[in-house]
C-alpha cells in the first residue's frame, strides 16, 4: 500500500512541476520582449535601437496613410466603413471628367510621413542619449533633419545628418541612420497613379486587367449612390491596403 502511495505521490509531483514549468514558459513568452527592450541595448548599434523604437509607429502611420488615400488628414473624402477616403480624382459636377487632386502623390505622402514622425525621431534620439548615459558613457549629439523615402517592398525614415560621439574606455561616433519598414506601399502606389489616370481621362478603370497583370493583387472597385467610385487594392500575400475614392464622369440618378 505504501508503495502505491509513494507512486501516486511521485506522480502529483512530477505533475505539479510540469505545470509549473509551463507556467513560467508561458510568463517568460510574454515578458521576454519586455525583458529585452529593457537589457538588450547593444552599445556597438544604436541604429538597431532607433528601429525599434521608431519602427511601430512607422507602420501605424503608414498603414493610416494608406488606409485614408494618401492623406494623414483628409479634408475631401468620403466616409466609408469609418474610413475617411481622400479623393484623389474629383469633380463635383455632372458628365465632367474628376481632376487630380494630388498631382505627386508619392512625394506628398514622403513629405507628409517625414513631418509626421518628426516627434517621435526626436523621443527616441533622447532615449538613446539616455541610454548610452545610464551605461556610464559621456555623450555628445547632432541632431539632422528627417527624410522618408518609399522604396520598392520598403519605407525607409533616415535620420540624416544625426550624429551622436560617445566615449568611455574609447570614443565612438555614429551617423547617418536608416529605420527600415517593410511594405509594398511603392507598389500599390504604382496602381493607384494608374487608376487615377484612368480616371481622369476615361472616367473609369478597369480592375480585371490590374489582376491579371499583378498575380499579387485583389482590386475592388465599389460604386456609391453619388456616383462616388471606391478603389481598394489589397496585396493578397500581406494583406496590406491602399484605398481611396474618385468621382469622375458622373451622371444623375435616372440617367439612362
Amino acid at each position: 500500500m505504501k508503495s502505491g502511495v509513494n507512486k501516486r505521490g511521485q506522480v502529483t509531483i512530477f505533475i505539479i512541476v510540469a505545470i509549473v514549468v509551463v507556467g513560467l514558459g508561458i510568463l517568460f513568452y510574454f515578458l521576454y520582449p519586455k525583458m529585452f527592450s529593457s537589457t538588450g541595448f547593444d552599445v556597438k548599434n544604436p541604429e538597431n535601437f532607433l528601429q525599434n523604437c521608431i519602427e511601430k509607429e512607422l507602420k501605424q502611420t503608414v498603414d493610416l496613410i494608406s488606409l485614408q488615400g494618401g492623406e494623414i488628414n483628409p479634408t475631401n473624402y468620403y466616409l466609408y466603413q469609418d474610413e475617411k477616403l481622400n479623393y484623389l480624382c474629383y469633380t463635383n459636377e455632372y458628365y465632367k471628367l474628376c481632376s487630380v487632386q494630388t498631382p505627386f502623390l508619392q512625394k506628398s505622402i514622403e513629405e507628409q510621413l517625414s513631418k509626421n514622425m518628426s516627434t517621435k525621431s526626436k523621443e527616441c534620439w533622447s532615449l538613446l542619449i539616455e541610454k548610452y548615459q545610464d551605461k556610464g558613457y559621456s555623450v555628445s549629439s547632432k541632431p539632422g533633419t528627417i527624410k522618408a523615402e518609399i522604396l520598392p517592398g520598403k519605407v525607409v525614415l533616415r535620420l540624416l545628418d544625426y550624429e551622436i560621439s560617445v566615449k568611455k574606455d574609447a570614443s565612438e561616433t555614429y551617423n547617418s541612420f536608416n529605420i527600415v519598414l517593410d511594405n509594398n506601399l511603392y507598389e500599390l502606389l504604382g496602381i493607384a497613379t494608374n487608376i487615377i489616370e484612368w480616371e481622369a481621362t476615361f472616367g473609369e478603370a478597369d480592375m480585371w486587367s490590374y489582376m491579371m497583370f499583378f498575380k499579387y493583387l485583389k482590386a475592388e472597385k465599389l460604386k456609391q449612390t453619388d456616383e462616388t467610385k471606391l478603389y481598394i487594392l489589397t496585396n493578397k500575400n500581406t494583406g496590406e491596403k491602399f484605398q481611396f475614392a474618385s468621382r469622375s464622369l458622373a451622371f444623375p440618378a435616372g440617367f439612362t
